[in-house]
């Protein structure tokens, strides 16, 4: 996936770690687009014509990364992580189609090679 065509979408409700990853994916050749909740997601993402992924945060305030999972019913691959992540919250994630579900703090290479 890894060209100027392909874009990466991350939701993290922690500026810090929202800003860490775009500037980690930038510097990887992606191009990026952060979103600080579920709800400003999906507000602002429109149909997306290029190759795209999406980084998700499990737990965050008012819509949670399995509720936008489920809302967005495989429209594009995902890659959770979490700093709370349990085994049920992984197989459900996995089961509903997750890419991958990575736990935090993750290497830069462990990530990158999810979105890869």
């Amino acid at each position: 996936m890894n060209d100027c065509d392909s874009l990466v979408f991350v939701v993290d409700d922690d500026d810090s770690v929202r800003q860490a990853l775009g500037r980690l994916i930038q510097s990887a050749g992606y191009r990026v687009q952060t979103f600080g909740s579920a709800r400003e997601f999906l507000d602002r993402m429109r149909s997306v014509a290029s190759p795209a992924c999406l980084i998700l945060d499990v737990r965050m305030p008012d819509i949670d990364g399995l509720e936008l999972q489920g809302e967005l019913k495989a429209a594009l691959p995902i890659i959770f992580l979490t700093g709370n992540g349990n085994i049920a919250m992984t197989a459900r994630a996995m089961k509903a189609g997750a890419t991958d579900f990575l736990t935090k703090p993750v290497s830069d290479t462990d990530l990158l090679r999810a979105v890869g």
